[in-house]
């Protein structure tokens, strides 16, 4: 039963203020009122900050059980300045919103595991412990003016939530080609809501269980099969949880992957799936009114391609592929789209490692149209856009380039179908508005290691 001990600690922080265009609607940019990368209310911005702290101890015993501990803090700070309908709620001021938060949450990670031999067959088990505690104080949505003017507090109060997972885990390999997982996890939830507009002080306590079965099977050296299924869940915010009275706030998700690793050659290594999602309740975030919308039941299923290739010698090429089906369930067929749904995506590029410190890289990103409504009456435009980096690296240093959008691409990042009202408008217009994509980017670093 001698054991081996490890500890490690680490402390980070992380701070940040930013001025901003925000959502700038398409009939602003078509009329030349403002640029690309104008701004409808310049006032919009925010800023924020993060400091962590985190420590873990591993006990390695030598009849192979093994013991983590995890402990971690954080620190977090948030305010952001917004205007997604400009002028539709109040002609004279404007629509600006404040949301901020200050929040403190710590936590603990515990896991012990073992690999045992049990009839024959090897067995890895695992039990753990996860535990989370956030304490937010102050989270407010306020109507605003320049920043500066709090015209009207629409919700303010804090918020405490708690969430105990436990979970247990269990991988036989049954024989050369076979081998079974399976698992159970039960998590159990804290929400408290202290409303100090209403001075009202709710709190709910939501659990759910989910089980993990997968199983998988070698055919031989090049090709393993592998099914894998689930259920999850999609968790919801405190304050609409408390409201709901702790009633269908956990809604389950089931999914469902059956793939294939496939090694063709030395070279070439490919991996597909085919892909399976049903949700009990879709949650859509309306920041602007500090809500959470309950968006009916939803399935996805879809098909995912990965490929790794040495092209040549210390040049290697990736490719990924998504395609997806996002529909919304129980709902006429004209609304069965769900917004903002990818429906087809892929990242790849072609890496250089060379043995003389040299490596670097050209990648891609893209984003296929994708419906912006339930109805797909509008749509939300896709991207394709190249990024470049350089390295030279020693032991001690390194100098590096990096290139964001190589070919100064006009993206547009973020979309929404929204009704929006600009100031010389007597009438509310709903079309898409958008957040601009990075232009040109070239950014120089150099690092030291210690």
């Amino acid at each position: 039963m001698n054991k081996s001990n490890a500890f490690s600690a680490s402390i980070s922080g992380f701070t940040s203020k930013w001025n901003a265009s925000g959502q700038i609607p398409d009939r602003a940019v078509a009329a030349g009122l403002i640029g690309f990368y104008g701004s409808i209310d310049s006032k919009e911005g925010g800023h924020t900050s993060r400091y962590n702290a985190t420590a873990e101890w591993v006990n390695q015993w030598k009849n192979g059980a093994k013991m983590t501990h995890q402990i971690f803090a954080s620190n977090y700070a948030f305010e952001l300045y917004s205007n997604f309908t400009f002028f539709k709620m109040d002609s004279i001021n404007g629509d600006q919103i404040r949301q901020a938060e200050h929040r403190n949450l710590m936590g603990t990670n515990s896991t012990w595991s073992k690999e045992d031999i049990i009839a024959t067959k090897q067995v890895q088990s695992s039990v753990g412990l996860q535990s989370r505690f956030d304490l937010v104080e102050h989270l407010e949505l306020s109507h605003t003016k320049d920043r500066s003017i709090t015209l009207q507090q629409l919700m303010l109060g804090n918020v405490q939530q708690m969430n105990v997972g436990i979970f247990a885990n269990q991988k036989w390999q049954l024989n050369r080609k076979w081998s079974l997982e399976y698992g159970l996890r039960t998590d159990f939830f804290v929400h408290r809501y202290e409303d100090l507009l209403l001075a009202q002080d709710k709190q709910v306590h939501p659990f759910i269980v989910s089980p993990k079965l997968n199983l998988r099977y070698q055919m031989n050296d090049r090709v393993q099969w592998y099914l894998f299924n689930g259920k999850g869940f999609h968790s919801n915010d405190t304050r609409v949880a408390v409201q709901e009275n702790g009633k269908n706030i956990l809604p389950p998700a089931y999914g469902s992957d059956l793939g294939a690793f496939i090694k063709l050659n030395s070279k070439l290594v490919c991996q597909a799936a085919l892909w399976f999602l049903w949700m009990g309740q879709e949650f859509i975030y309306v920041g602007d009114e500090g809500v959470v919308e309950a968006g009916g039941k939803s399935r996805r299923f879809g098909y995912d391609l990965s490929i790794r290739y040495e092209c040549w010698k210390h040049v290697f090429f990736d490719l990924d592929l998504n395609l997806a089906s996002p529909r919304s369930i129980g709902v006429p067929a004209t609304e069965k789209y769900i917004p903002l749904a990818p429906v087809f995506t892929s990242i790849g590029g072609l890496t250089y490692k060379s043995t003389k410190n040299v490596s670097g890289s050209i990648r891609y990103r893209y984003m296929a149209n994708r419906p912006a409504n339930e109805q797909y009456s509008v749509t939300a435009q896709g991207y394709f856009i190249l990024d470049a980096t350089l390295r030279y690296t020693q032991s001690k240093w390194e100098v590096g380039m990096t290139i964001q959008n190589l070919l100064n691409t006009k993206w547009k990042e973020t979309q929404f179908d929204t009704e929006s009202k600009l100031q010389n408008e007597s009438h509310p217009v709903s079309e898409i508005h958008f957040t601009p994509g990075s232009p040109f980017f070239l950014k120089l670093n150099f690092n030291v290691f210690f």
